[in-house]
């Protein structure tokens, strides 16, 4: 069976370096891995999304959530790497790790945000939630 691997984006800087590890390593395994790309969006908050119709709230998250995927998708259709796409909305870390146990992932890949906190400062804050909340191993790509 193949591995499955789990690709949080966001559309940032170090959410493609660690699209661009993905490749490398996905190029160098002679098992195929299964990339599944996934995009948190943060719920819009009760006092805007309660004016708004739910189903443009949805349409607003798929929208952004492509955007985010746009580049990571880009990349690794351009390596010949097969993948899917999910976008979901939440917290976002708990999300991941929630997505990960679901989907059977063997692996999270994500980049190094290096925001928030001074305790989050290396990694970055959700990151580190991550890292804290799953039993599965998570490469951190910097």
């Amino acid at each position: 069976m193949n591995p499955r691997w789990l690709l949080p984006v966001d559309g940032s800087l170090p959410a493609l370096r660690a699209v661009d590890h993905v490749i490398a390593e996905a190029l160098a395994t002679p098992l195929e891995p299964e990339v599944l790309l996934l995009n948190v969006q943060h719920p819009l908050p009760s006092d805007i999304s309660r004016f708004v119709r739910t189903d443009v709230v949805h349409d607003y998250h798929r929208e952004t959530g492509d955007a985010a995927l746009a580049s990571a998708r880009a990349r690794l259709h351009a390596a010949g790497i097969g993948h899917g796409e999910h976008v979901m909305v939440g917290e976002i870390a708990p999300t991941i790790v929630d997505f990960a146990r679901e989907h059977d992932c063997s692996l999270i890949i994500m980049g190094a945000r290096g925001l928030g906190s001074v305790s989050g400062l290396l990694l970055g804050s959700v990151t580190q939630r991550v890292i804290h909340l799953t039993d599965l191993p998570v490469v951190v790509v910097k």
